[in-house]
């Protein structure tokens, strides 16, 4: 079994920075990729920012240039830095990793972390 605990959310003024974690544990030889995703009130959950296990990053055309993904293997830990946040970016945000094991690869989630932007 794989867990996933998220950490970093909170509230931040229209401008502000956040800093989300995401460490895996559990059973896990290794991690394809792993990636965030929100979801705000009303609204299907949609993916912000991945991240391959090579390092290859893909996002999400509203948070270009403001948001970064990166990843520490040796930690099994995905990060998603945001900077330049604004009331839109309001969500509960998600980490998923895609783990392979002997039977198949499996995707798993984090509980969710809020993160509010407001003044």
């Amino acid at each position: 079994q794989v867990q996933l605990v998220e950490s970093g959310g909170g509230l931040v003024q229209p401008g502000g920075s956040l800093r989300l974690s995401c460490a895996a544990s559990g059973s896990i030889f290794s991690i394809n990729a792993m990636g965030w995703y929100r979801q705000a009130p009303g609204k299907q959950r949609e993916l912000v920012a991945a991240i391959t296990s090579g390092g290859s990053t893909n996002y999400a055309d509203s948070v270009k240039g403001r948001f970064t993904i990166s990843r520490d293997n040796t930690k099994n830990t995905v990060y998603l830095q945001m900077n330049s946040l604004k009331p839109e970016d309001t969500a509960v945000y998600y980490c998923n990793a895609d783990v392979p094991t002997q039977t198949g690869a499996y995707d798993y989630w984090g509980q969710g972390t809020q993160v509010t932007v407001s003044s």
